[in-house]
């Protein structure tokens, strides 16, 4: 019965397979309440914790604020102009800066954040956690009595979160003003009708989903690489690539499905 066997064996293996693919998400979403939860316990909150959080913040949105500003602003630019002159051709001009603000602020601009941030800090703050476990840091300081969920992790993510709504809330102001001087030009008649299509686009319910949107990528660009980090083996400095880019390949993945969600809410 070798063929039987055979089979028996790539089911087993396929099994094992999928039930650590299920820890592995498990444990995001274990590890995500927690954060969410010390995050709004006021207990958490000391002069070390505000320490690490600004200094999250600091890598994470301050260092990389002039260049990420320019690169949005270029990008909004174009694609503003993209969607403007095809609109003016086909005959929807007065559809121009409804369809560019839609594109680019509820959409394109808070995965762009997301990816941006999650390239650049979280793939750092996987290697760095995933070290930690590697030369049995976190051992060290749970003997001293350092909890490093609340002293090393929790103030990371509340940085991460912090930064992502930031750098998002600034591409999104950038091309506010970009896409009203594409469609109105430089002059300020048309602030009364600019007004009225952006009332139109943020009611309450779309502005709630956006921001819950950049909350949800904010956690994911920080839990996950922690998450992933704290899984690697202690002892196995080999391991350390590997878990930055598992963590990279679920971030990714992650920040696709909240994309997609949010689309199948607003659209379907």
């Amino acid at each position: 019965m070798p063929a039987m066997d055979a089979i028996i064996q790539d089911l087993t293996r396929r099994g094992a397979g999928l039930l650590a693919w299920l820890r592995a998400w498990r444990g995001f979403g274990h590890f995500a309440a927690v954060a969410i939860v010390e995050a709004l316990t006021p207990a958490s909150y000391n002069n070390a914790t505000r320490s690490v959080v600004q200094k999250q913040i600091y890598f994470t949105a301050w260092q990389i604020l002039p260049t990420f500003t320019v690169f949005s602003a270029v990008l909004s630019f174009v694609l503003i102009q993209i969607v403007v002159d095809t609109a003016r051709n086909y005959g929807f001009a007065q559809h121009a800066l409804e369809a560019s603000v839609r594109i680019l602020v509820l959409e394109i601009l808070p995965l762009l954040t997301a990816l941006f941030v999650g390239l650049r800090s979280g793939a750092a703050i996987n290697t760095e956690v995933a070290l930690m476990v590697v030369h049995n840091e976190m051992k060290a300081l749970e003997d001293t009595g350092v909890d490093p969920m609340r002293f090393e992790f929790i103030p990371r993510v509340i940085g991460g979160v912090i930064s992502v709504l930031a750098l998002t809330a600034v591409a999104s102001a950038v091309a506010l003003v970009l896409a009203y001087l594409a469609v109105y030009g430089f002059q300020a008649w048309s602030v009364h009708e600019y007004n009225r299509v952006m009332g139109n686009i943020f009611n309450l319910p779309v502005i709630a989903m956006l921001w819950a949107k950049v909350f949800a990528f904010g956690l994911a660009v920080t839990v996950i690489p922690i998450s992933e980090g704290l899984a690697a083996p202690a002892g196995k400095l080999f391991f350390v690539p590997i878990s930055v880019l598992r963590g990279m390949v679920r971030l990714f993945f992650v920040l696709m499905l909240v994309e997609v969600l949010s689309l199948v809410l607003k659209y379907i």
